[in-house]
C-alpha cells in the first residue's frame, strides 16, 4: 500500500532521527479524537515506540503552545508526556509513548478499581489548579487566555450552528434565533464573570492516559487556559456517557473535588456556590459537546463514534437547567426537549 504524504514526512524524520534506512522504521497510523493534528507510533527493531505529533504546517517551537504549556506542567510536577525531540521545520513534535489504554478503556476494564482512579483524575484537576499562580508568573500562554465572555460564545455557537444547522437541519425563524441566541449569550456573560483558575479546557477520560506503571497521564493539554473552577470538573463526570450520570454519585464526586482544592493549598468553595457554577457549567460545557458530537456526525462522517452521546448530552443540559438558582431559558429548553 501506497504511504500518503504526511506518513512519508514521519518516516523519513524518524529515519534521521534512529539514523537508519527508512525502510526499517516500523509506523503506524493512530486515530486521533477530533484533533487537527496526526498521531503515528515510530519505533525500529532496536528502538522501543515512540510517537510522533505531526502538525499540518512547519512551527516556531519558541511560539509552540503546546511546549509551552507542557513547560508549565512539568514545572507543575504535573503528568504529561516527555517530548523528546522538536524538529520544527518539519511539524514534528516526538514524545513518549504513554500507550492506548485511556482512562475511559481502564476503567471499563477495571470496574471495581474505577472508582479510585477517578479520584486520581480530580485529583489531579485540583493540582492542576493549584498551579494558576505559577502560570502567572511564568508567563505562560495558558495565563493570556480565557474562558472569557466571547469564547464561551464562541463554543455556544458552535453548539447552535452545529446541532441546530448540521446535525438537525431545523427551520428556525429570525425570532427563535434571536431568543435562543440571547440566552446562550447570558449563560456566556455569567460564568465569564466567575473566579478563574487554571484549566486543561478538554478533561475527559479519553485525555487522560493509564501509562503501563498504572499512572494517570495528561494529554492534549495544548490549549489550557484560565475559567471556572468547574470547567474541567463537568466533562470528566458527565460527558461521553450512554446516560446521564447519577445525581448522587456526581454530587460526591463534587465534594472530593473541594477535598482536594484544600489538600493542596487553594480555598474550599462553598458548597452552594460550588453546585450552582457545576450546574450552570454543565449547561454551557454540555452544550459545547454536543455541538462536538454533532459535528463530527454530520459533518465528519463519524456518526458511529459521536451520535450515541447526544441525546444523553441534551438530557443532561436540561437536568441541569432545573437546578435550584438556574435561569429557566425558556427558547432553549423549549428546542431541547422537542429532540
Amino acid at each position: 500500500m501506497t504511504e500518503d504524504l504526511s506518513a512519508k514526512r514521519v518516516r523519513n524524520y524518524a529515519a534521521k532521527y534512529f539514523a537508519t534506512d527508512p525502510e526499517t522504521i516500523q509506523l503506524e497510523a493512530l486515530t486521533p479524537d477530533a484533533s487537527t493534528r496526526k498521531y503515528y507510533r515510530v519505533s525500529t527493531t532496536a528502538v522501543p515506540p515512540l510517537i510522533v505529533s505531526l502538525y499540518a504546517t512547519p512551527f516556531n517551537p519558541q511560539s509552540s503552545t503546546y511546549l509551552d504549556v507542557t513547560r508549565l506542567f512539568e514545572t507543575a510536577e504535573l503528568p504529561v508526556p516527555k517530548v523528546l525531540d522538536v524538529a520544527g521545520t518539519e511539524g514534528i513534535i516526538l514524545q513518549e509513548d504513554l500507550g492506548d489504554e485511556s482512562l475511559a478503556k481502564w476503567m471499563q476494564d477495571h470496574p471495581l478499581y474505577s472508582e479510585a482512579k477517578l479520584k486520581e483524575a480530580i485529583e489531579l484537576i485540583a493540582r492542576i489548579q493549584a498551579a494558576s499562580d505559577l502560570a502567572i508568573s511564568s508567563g505562560s500562554v495558558a495565563s493570556t487566555l480565557a474562558f472569557d465572555e466571547d469564547k464561551l460564545m464562541w463554543e455556544l455557537n458552535y453548539f447552535f450552528d452545529h446541532f441546530f444547522g448540521s446535525y438537525r437541519r431545523d427551520q428556525l425563524s429570525e425570532d427563535e434565533v434571536a431568543a435562543v441566541k440571547a440566552e446562550l449569550q447570558a449563560i456566556a456573560a455569567e460564568l465569564a464573570a466567575r473566579p478563574r483558575v487554571l484549566t486543561h479546557r478538554d478533561y475527559h477520560a479519553m485525555n487522560l492516559m493509564v501509562d503501563s506503571n498504572g499512572a494517570l497521564r495528561i494529554i492534549d493539554h495544548q490549549d489550557s487556559r484560565m475559567g471556572p473552577a468547574t470547567y474541567d470538573l463537568v466533562p470528566i463526570l458527565v460527558e461521553r456517557v450512554l446516560e446521564p450520570a447519577d445525581e448522587m454519585w456526581v454530587e460526591s464526586y463534587i465534594e472530593y473535588f473541594n477535598e482536594m482544592r484544600v489538600k493542596h493549598g487553594l480555598a474550599a468553595i462553598p458548597k452552594d456556590e460550588l453546585l450552582y457554577e457545576f450546574h450552570l457549567m454543565t449547561v454551557q460545557r454540555q452544550l459545547k459537546a454536543t455541538g462536538t458530537f454533532s459535528y463530527q456526525t454530520a459533518v465528519v462522517g463519524r456518526a458511529e463514534v459521536y451520535e450515541k452521546y447526544i441525546r444523553p448530552a441534551v438530557a443532561t443540559v436540561l437536568r441541569a437547567m432545573n437546578k435550584s438558582g438556574i435561569k429557566a431559558y425558556p427558547a432553549l429548553r423549549q428546542k431541547l426537549e422537542s429532540l
